[in-house]
């Protein structure tokens, strides 16, 4: 008897083609929405009425059940608390990390499994491979569209547990799939922003949906002169230029904000960079080292990965030292480790570090 596969739908066509192929390919499947956020503007972002009704016709077409699972209570516990609770501690998270953690490969894979299904499936530009008894993370075919960097926490038990159809295809040739089968999503426009955030205005999302109230503080600079005012911690992240309000004679960014001190420190460009930086609450994909081991790693999801060393540390914790300065490493994103096409792992930035710091 054929495999049963639930597959994460959006509405949009990523998944939608997931789909597709897993049909294809004589999986029994089931199309399923995670119903995350509900708040005032849920319909402008996704899992919206439009978007579950998008996903519903395409698995209608494709003859497959469909469900919706609402996920509200976990999505504001796990998603939307951490959000704010990494603001308020000083930090720039990345809330689509948790979200595929706690949500799509957490709740989703739970549901999945109580159900009798073998697998999940997701729209992930992104693939995975079984070898020599272990399962690896790679980067998705195409480089443009590469989605590895936010699935760094999958975990050998949901790794073995999951497919990801799309990561050998481009965009262009998803889209061409879809539209070849009549699914009217071919050409829907990808979703940009954060879905209880898409107008963009997270600081006022942070007033009301997490009571927080912006104290103002100092900005200062290397050596503890103040040199204005800032409106709140929250308002700004590290490498931010525009909207600091403050007079000086060359362009200043944002280096670091300290939470205990309620400062921002500003500095010019080259105060940006660093060779070095700590994570923490690490996850190895790849069997963790036991010694310091080279990779390449990167600190943005758009950025473009640098080799490294890192260093395994006590407590899941590890180091990074990069071969050259990397730009703006913020406290609260993720450094994601790679060995060739394979995720070795990664964590959460604490901390650039300075020279020969700790």
């Amino acid at each position: 008897m054929a495999e049963r596969v639930l597959i994460a739908m959006s509405g949009g066509v990523d998944s939608t083609a997931a789909a597709l192929l897993l049909c294809r390919a004589g999986y029994r499947c089931s199309g399923a929405m995670l119903k995350l956020y509900s708040g005032p503007s849920a319909e402008n972002g996704c899992c919206s009425a439009d978007d579950a009704e998008d996903a519903r016709a395409a698995a209608a077409s494709l003859g497959m059940d469909f469900y919706v699972f609402n996920e509200t209570a976990r999505f504001e516990r796990e998603v939307m608390d951490r959000f704010v609770d990494s603001y308020r501690s000083g930090r720039t998270p990345n809330p689509c990390i948790d979200c595929n953690r706690f949500l799509k490969f957490g709740a989703l894979l739970d549901r999945a499994l109580t159900l009798g299904y073998d697998y999940i499936a997701t729209g992930h530009y992104a693939r995975v491979h079984r070898e020599d008894g272990r399962f690896h993370l790679l980067r998705g075919t195409d480089r443009s569209k590469d989605q590895s960097y936010v699935l760094y926490q999958l975990t050998q038990a949901q790794l073995s547990h999951l497919l990801l159809p799309i990561g050998e295809y481009d965009k262009p040739s998803v889209r061409a799939l879809a539209a070849e089968a009549g699914l009217r999503n071919a050409d829907k426009p990808d979703s940009q922003d954060i879905c209880f955030v898409p107008d963009g205005d997270y600081v006022n999302f942070l007033r009301e949906y997490g009571h927080l109230e912006l104290r103002e503080g100092d900005f200062v600079d290397s050596s503890g002169r103040v040199l204005g005012r800032h409106r709140g911690l929250e308002a700004y992240t590290t490498g931010q230029r525009k909207g600091l309000g403050v007079s000086a004679s060359g362009r200043l960014y944002v280096i670091s904000k300290d939470a205990k001190t309620n400062t921002v420190l500003l500095g010019n460009d080259s105060d940006l960079f660093s060779r070095s930086l700590s994570a923490s609450d690490m996850n190895w994909i790849e069997p963790e080292p036991s010694s310091p081991l080279r990779v390449t790693a990167k600190t943005r999801y758009s950025q473009t990965e640098a080799p490294a060393t890192v260093t395994p540390l006590p407590g899941g914790a590890a180091r990074v030292d990069f071969d050259e300065p990397q730009r703006a490493i913020t406290a609260g994103q993720a450094v994601v480790l790679y060995d060739g096409e394979r995720v070795v792992g990664g964590g959460t930035i604490e901390k650039a570090l300075p020279p020969n710091g700790v």
